[in-house]
């Protein structure tokens, strides 16, 4: 099992490096660039972390996003995932099941990019953030928290019943 890269397109040139790209794709990326949700759903949050579930089929996508947050993610599953990056490069990625991923931000360090999944199988993955790096956490939208139906008593409430 191996991870593979393969570009399907080098980044762009220094004044316009997306200029290559569909006008709706530069338009997402300009809508979605300082977005913070870098899953389906946020799973888990805690003073230390973050814990976000990604579930793609074949076809699906996950719009434009910005790391600021030391990070890992790994995946159970094998595929094909296509990133989109903000130097306007696009590269299929081959993944396999275990495959774990560490990346490092410093201070006012970032990347931005979005993935579609090129492939015939489902992606998942897994990715944990962690809050107290040297970049503060980018804001989320209520949306994309786990709904656990727990209503206004929460979660912990529910589990303490049973």
């Amino acid at each position: 099992m191996r991870h593979e890269i393969v570009e399907i397109a080098p980044p762009g040139p220094p004044g316009d490096p997306r200029k290559h790209w569909p006008q709706h794709m530069r338009e997402e990326f300009e809508r979605n660039q300082f977005s913070g949700v870098v899953g389906n759903v946020l799973v888990s949050e805690t003073e230390a972390v973050r814990v976000w579930h990604l579930s793609m089929p074949p076809g699906g996508w996950l719009s434009f996003h910005r790391h600021v947050l030391d990070y890992f993610w790994t995946t159970p599953t094998a595929g094909v995932a296509r990133g989109y990056y903000e130097d306007g490069r696009i590269v299929d990625v081959h993944h396999y099941p275990g495959e774990t991923r560490h990346f490092h931000h410093g201070l006012n360090e970032h990347f931005v990019h979005a993935i579609e999944n090129v492939g015939d199988t489902e992606l998942v993955f897994i990715t944990v953030e962690f809050l107290q790096g040297a970049n503060p956490p980018i804001p989320l939208p209520e949306a994309v928290r786990l709904d656990t139906g727990a209503g206004p008593q929460g979660a912990e409430a529910q589990m303490e019943m049973k």
